[in-house]
């Protein structure tokens, strides 16, 4: 099955239309569940010109997978869209629903990667006051006594950058 979505897929990239239709069909008959491949139908669609249909083979995929990511931005782009130009859509309650279903997971992924860039950094810095603040010397250069003078950046990047 995924050597067809594959092969699928590359026909779509090099604009051959009606084999990556083909070959979408075809495993859709092989499973009449796959919503990758109904996505694939709507992505045939959309470089066809034809929205109104690549809406509907986004609503089915949503109706097979409600948490696909791919149908869930397809569905909702393309309403938009006819939105925009006047045309009316009817967004079905559970594609709807999907919808804002996902949109509460990213912004709850938004957040806890947001607090977690906000965690309090440990202690004062010990930098003098006009110095930058620099993470400590690792053991091994203390050890050595290879650490480099206040001010003077670590590493191979860092002093690519001070040049």
């Amino acid at each position: 099955m995924i050597e067809i979505l594959l092969q699928a897929e590359r026909e779509l990239t090099m604009d051959r239309l009606d084999q990556a239709e083909r070959l979408y069909w075809q495993a859709i008959e092989a499973d009449p569940r796959n919503a990758i491949a109904v996505v694939g139908l709507a992505r045939v669609a959309i470089e066809r010109g034809d929205d109104r249909t690549a809406y509907a083979f986004a609503v089915q995929a949503l109706g097979i997978d409600p948490e696909d990511a791919v149908a869930l931005r397809l569905e909702a782009r393309l309403a938009e869209v006819m939105a925009a130009r006047g045309e009316p859509v009817h967004r079905p309650p559970f594609a709807v629903a999907a919808s804002e279903a996902a949109l509460a997971r990213t912004r709850a992924r938004l957040d806890a990667a947001e607090g977690t860039l906000r965690q309090p950094s440990p202690g004062p810095s010990p930098s003098a006051p006009g110095e930058p603040d620099l993470p400590p010397a690792p053991a091994s250069e203390a050890a050595a006594g290879t650490t480099p003078p206040p001010g003077r950046r670590r590493g191979l990047f860092r002093r690519f950058l001070d040049h």
